[in-house]
Order: C-alpha cells, then structure tokens, then sequence
C-alpha cells in the first residue's frame, strides 16, 4: 500500500478504465486487507485518505476472475469501512420513486 496520489490516480485510469477526476469514489485495500485508501476528487483538487486497523481485516466483497472492479452503493461503502462483512447481508426489496414520478408529484395542481 505504497501508492500516493499518481499510483491511485494511475491505477485507476489505466486498470479500472475510470476517470479519477469524475467524483466518484475510489477504494483500494492492502493484501492483508487490514489498510485502506480512498481516492476521490472534489472540484477543487484530489483527496487520499488511508485508513489503518490495529488489529482485524476488512471483509472485501469477492470478485470474480474476470472482474477488476466491484461497485458498492453508499450503504454498502459505509459498512465495509465500518467493519461489516458484506458476505453476510443481503438487500431488502423496498421501493424508490423514480425520477420521472419525483417530477410529477412536484407538480402544484392548477
């Protein structure tokens, strides 16, 4: 877990096939799994923030052979960072309002 700045910017360029300056959020653990990094920009330049266990692993999601990225919703983010093993929950079906009917429930009757 050597890489600064340029090594995360790079890595995630080149093997991730992302843009690091597009604002999403970049995470990368160590082999052991017991540090992290975050990458991430906002608009007025690029943040890395590294965390370390003193003791305990990160559980990481597993990710197939053929797969070099795994996308994690804020929630899922949160508790893996918070030390929750995503292996052993599940999500629920609940319903969201799309943006078309957030739109149209906006709308004040005439």
């Amino acid at each position: 877990m050597r890489k600064g700045f340029d090594g995360l910017y790079g890595l995630v360029r080149d093997k991730l096939l992302c843009d690091p300056l597009s604002g999403h959020v970049f995470l990368f653990s160590n082999a052991q799994k017991n540090r992290l990094k975050i990458l991430f920009s906002d608009s007025s330049g690029l943040w890395v923030c590294s965390r370390r266990l003193e003791k305990g692993r990160f559980y990481w999601p597993e990710a197939t052979n053929a797969q070099a990225k795994i996308v994690l919703s804020q929630a899922e983010f949160a508790l893996l960072v918070g030390g929750i093993d995503l292996t052993l929950t599940r999500r629920r079906r609940w319903y969201r309002k799309g943006v078309a009917e957030e739109s149209d429930s906006a709308r004040i009757p005439a």
